[in-house]
C-alpha cells in the first residue's frame, strides 16, 4: 500500500481541489504528512469554565458556560450585527456576530433553551462587556466530544485562509479527521532501542497529543518526542553526509611547503597568533591526508582569517594548484585582492580579480589565463562560478562570508575541477555551537579565538538623539588627531512605515555640521553605480576624506585602520551580530577606538539589552550567543539558503540546546555501530532519512557528491 501520507491534501474530506490549492500556497500543505506536521504555534487551555463575574477588559481567551436570554438584530448594511445576552449565575455579557448572522440565528432557535458552552476573547464597548465573534455550542451538541481538546492548539493562518471559509476551528477539524483517517496507518519512525534509551513515547500518541493534548503532561510528552526526533534526524543526515565524504571521496595531497608560502610568511612584519597558526597546522593536516578538506574557519572581526586563508591557498599553488577566493560583495574581493597583490609583490605569484563589473577584455584574457594555469590565485564574487570561467587545475577553495552564498552556488565550485578541491569555508560572524552543530555539523570547525597583539579593545558608548552634538565634537577631536569616522544609517531615503534615521537626511546633516573644504564627506550605499561606490570608498580607505556615510553595506569588508570612530544611526534597528560586524570596521590600528550607538528615545525591552550587551563585551561569541537567545535561529545565519538537511517543523535550535546535545549523542552511537546505515536494523532510519529530505527546503543533497 502507498503511504497514506503521501496523499494529496485535497482528497482529505472537506478540503477539496479548491481548499487543497488554497493551503499548498498559503501554509505549504500538499499532503497528509504536510498537515500532519504543521504544528500549533501556541495551546489555549480550555479546560476551565469562567463565571461572568469574573472577567476583565484585559482577560485573555475564556470559556463560558450559560443560557442565551435574547437575540436581536441591530444597524443596517454592512453596520448589520445579531446581539446575543448570555445568562450565568453570577452575570451577563453579549455575544456580537457581524457575519455568518443567519446560520448563528438558525443554531440558536434549534437550541432554544438549552444551554451554550462559548469560547472567545472578550472587551468592552459603552461599559458593556462583549465577546464578537465566539465559538458557541450547546452542550447537548456532541459533536465536539470525540474530539480531545481540554487544550485548544492555535494553528498560523492568512488571511486569505481566514476569507475562504478556513478558520482555526476548521483547520482544527481537518487535523482531527486526518488522525482518525491515518493514524492506525502510521508507522514507528526511530527504532524500538532509540524509544526506550531516551524514554520517548510512541509516534501515534505523540501526533495525537501534539494536535489535540489531553493536558499538559500529554503535550509535553508529545513535544518532546517530536523535537528529539527532528534533531536527531538532522544530525544523523549531516554526520552520515561526513562519514560519506570521509570514506568515499580522495582529496589532493598537497605535502609540499613550498616558494610561495615561505616568501609571504617570511615577509610579513609581524607574528602570526598562536590560533592562526593552529588553524593553519589544521588545514595542513587535511591537505595531507588524501581526503577532501571540508572545513570552517570561525574567527571573531579582526582575528586574521584572510590572511589564513591567503597562506593556505599558497599552499596549494606551492603544489601545482590553482586557488580561488569567493567573497560575497564586490567591495570585499577587491580589498582581498589588494591585501594579495601587497603582500605578494615582488613573487612570482599571479593573482587576478574577477567580478561583475570586469571588462570584457580583461574577462577574456583572465578566462585564457586561468584555463592555461598562468594565474595562480583568483579571488572574485559570484561571478567565479559562471559556466564559462574554466580553470586548468582547481585545486583549493575558499568561500568567504559564506552565508551570504546559497547552496547551489557554494557547490558549482566543487564542480569546476575532476577531482574535488579542497573547500574552506570562513565567517566573520561567530556562530553559536549549537548552531554550528546544526548547519555545520558535516564539516570540521576550525576557530581563531584571539586578536592580534597590539589591539585595544573598542569602547561602545550609547547615547541619544540629545546628545547629538556632544557627538559631532567628539568626532571633530577624533579628526583633528588624525583618525577618521563611519557613521552607518539604517536606509538609504526616508520610510513612511519606519520611523528611523536615512542616509540621504545624515549626509544633508553631517555636511552642514563638518563643511568642506575642512571636512571631506565620502558617501556610499547599495544604489551607487559601482564606480562612484569604489570611487568614494578609495577616497575614504587612503584617508582623503574624513568621513564614510554609509549603509550597512560597509558590515563586511571595509579595513581602514586609520579608522577611529564607529557611528551607527537607530542602532536600535540592527541585530546583535550586525552590530558587532559593524563595530568590527574600527579598531584595527593600534589606536584607541570607539563604536557610538545612536537611538531614539523610546526602546523596546529587547532593543534595550541589545544595546546594553554591546556596551558590556567585545566578545562576538558572546553576543552570538546572546542573539541566538533573544532572536532565535531564523535565519541568523542564512538557515534556510545554507542548506539544512531537515526542514525544523517544532524544535528551536536556542532554546532546545540540552535536547540538541542528546539528539547528536544518540546520531553518534548509531553511527559508531553502522557508519553508513547499511545494516538490516537500521532501515527504518535509512526510510525516514529519505522521508524527511525530500520534503526538506533544499536544493541539493550533499550525499550524491561524490
Amino acid at each position: 500500500m502507498t503511504d497514506i501520507l503521501e496523499q494529496e491534501i485535497k482528497f482529505l474530506p472537506g478540503i477539496g481541489e479548491k481548499r487543497g490549492t488554497l493551503l499548498s500556497k498559503e501554509l505549504n500543505i500538499s499532503t497528509f504528512r504536510d498537515m500532519l506536521y504543521t504544528f500549533p504555534f501556541k495551546y489555549i487551555d480550555r479546560t476551565k469554565v469562567y463565571s461572568i463575574s469574573e472577567i476583565e477588559p484585559t482577560t485573555a481567551y475564556i470559556q463560558l458556560r450559560g443560557i442565551i436570554t435574547e437575540t436581536r438584530l441591530e444597524g443596517n448594511g454592512k453596520g448589520k450585527r445579531l446581539v446575543c445576552t448570555l445568562k450565568d449565575s453570577s452575570g451577563t455579557i453579549e455575544l456580537i456576530f457581524f457575519q455568518g448572522i443567519k446560520w448563528i440565528a438558525e443554531k440558536l432557535a434549534k437550541n432554544r433553551g438549552s444551554e451554550f458552552i462559548v469560547f472567545g476573547k472578550p472587551s468592552e464597548f459603552n461599559g458593556r462587556k462583549n465577546i464578537v465573534h465566539p465559538e458557541i455550542d450547546p452542550i447537548s451538541d456532541t459533536t465536539r466530544d470525540s474530539i480531545p481538546n481540554t487544550m485548544v492548539g492555535v494553528y498560523s493562518s492568512t488571511d486569505k485562509l481566514r476569507n475562504s471559509g478556513i478558520s482555526i476551528k476548521t483547520f482544527e477539524k481537518f487535523q482531527h479527521t486526518l488522525l482518525q483517517k491515518a493514524l492506525p496507518y502510521i508507522k514507528e519512525t526511530l527504532p524500538e532501542n532509540i524509544i526506550h534509551r531516551y524514554n520517548l513515547c510512541p509516534i501515534r500518541y505523540a501526533l495525537t497529543n501534539i494536535h489535540f493534548p489531553k493536558d499538559m503532561t500529554a503535550l509535553s510528552y508529545a513535544q518532546y518526542r517530536l523535537k528529539f526526533e527532528e534533531l536527531f534526524y538532522l544530525q544523523l543526515s549531516l554526520l552520515k553526509q561526513k562519514n560519506i565524504r570521509m570514506s568515499s571521496e580522495n582529496g589532493l595531497i598537497f605535502k609540499k611547503v613550498g616558494e610561495a608560502f615561505n616568501y609571504c610568511y617570511s615577509h610579513l612584519n609581524f607574528e602570526l597568533t598562536g590560533a592562526q597558526k593552529r588553524v593553519i597546522k589544521e588545514i595542513r593536516s587535511d591537505m595531507v591526508s588524501g581526503k577532501g578538506m571540508n572545513r570552517l574557519l570561525q574567527g571573531d572581526v579582526g582575528s586574521g582569517k584572510t590572511l589564513v586563508a591567503l597562506l593556505s591557498a599558497l599552499l596549494a599553488v606551492d603544489n601545482g594548484a590553482q586557488a580561488c577566493i569567493m567573497a560575497p560583495t564586490e567591495v570585499l574581493a577587491i580589498q582581498h585582492y589588494k591585501n594579495f597583490i601587497r603582500l605578494m609583490k615582488g613573487s612570482a605569484v599571479n593573482v587576478a580579480l574577477l567580478t561583475g563589473s570586469t571588462k570584457k577584455s580583461e574577462r577574456k584574457i583572465i578566462d585564457q589565463e586561468l584555463q592555461e594555469g598562468k594565474i595562480n590565485i583568483l579571488v572574485g564574487t559570484h561571478a567565479v562560478i559562471e559556466d564559462n570561467v574554466r580553470f586548468k587545475n582547481l585545486g583549493f577553495v575558499v568561500i568567504d562570508e559564506q552565508h551570504r552564498f546559497g547552496v547551489n552556488q557554494r557547490a558549482k565550485l566543487r564542480f569546476k575541477s575532476d577531482v574535488a578541491p579542497h573547500v574552506l569555508v570562513m565567517t566573520a560572524t561567530p556562530i553559536p555551537r549549537t548552531l554550528a552543530m546544526t548547519l555545520y555539523g558535516d564539516l570540521d570547525v576550525s576557530v581563531i579565538d584571539e586578536l592580534p597583539p597590539g589591539r585595544k579593545p573598542i569602547q561602545t558608548i550609547h547615547l541619544s538623539e540629545s546628545q547629538r552634538y556632544r557627538l559631532y565634537n567628539f568626532i571633530k577631536k577624533e579628526i583633528k588627531d588624525g583618525h577618521q569616522a563611519f557613521i552607518v544609517y539604517p536606509l538609504i531615503k526616508e520610510s513612511e512605515t519606519m520611523d528611523y534615521k536615512n542616509l540621504e537626511e545624515g549626509y544633508m546633516q553631517i555636511t552642514e555640521n563638518f563643511p568642506a573644504p575642512e571636512y571631506v564627506t565620502a558617501v556610499v550605499h547599495g544604489q551607487q553605480k559601482n564606480e562612484n561606490k569604489q570611487y568614494d570608498m578609495d577616497l575614504f580607505a587612503k584617508g582623503k576624506a574624513h568621513i564614510l556615510v554609509a549603509t550597512s553595506v560597509i558590515e563586511v569588508g571595509v579595513d581602514v585602520p586609520n579608522a577611529s570612530v564607529m557611528v551607527i544611526e537607530s542602532a536600535e534597528r540592527f541585530g546583535l551580530s550586525q552590530l558587532h560586524q559593524l563595530r568590527g570596521r574600527v579598531g584595527r590600528g593600534a589606536e584607541k577606538s570607539y563604536c557610538i550607538l545612536m537611538t531614539g528615545y523610546k526602546l523596546s525591552k529587547e532593543s534595550k539589552k541589545r544595546i546594553e550587551l554591546m556596551c558590556a563585551t567585545n566578545d562576538g561569541f558572546e553576543l552570538a550567543e546572546e542573539d541566538l537567545k533573544m532572536r532565535g535561529p531564523g535565519d541568523l545565519e542564512g538557515t534556510r539558503q545554507s542548506g539544512l538537511a531537515i526542514d525544523l517543523k517544532i524544535s528551536n535550535i536556542a532554546k532546545d540546546t540540552l535536547l540538541l546535545n542528546t539528539a547528536r549523542d544518540a546520531a553518534e552511537r548509531v553511527l559508531a555501530d553502522d557508519p553508513l546505515l547499511e545494516k538490516a536494523e537500521n532501515e527504518i532510519l535509512r526510510r525516514e532519512l529519505l522521508v524527511l529530505r525530500e520534503s526538506a527546503p533544499i536544493e541539493i543533497d550533499y550525499s550524491t557528491i561524490s
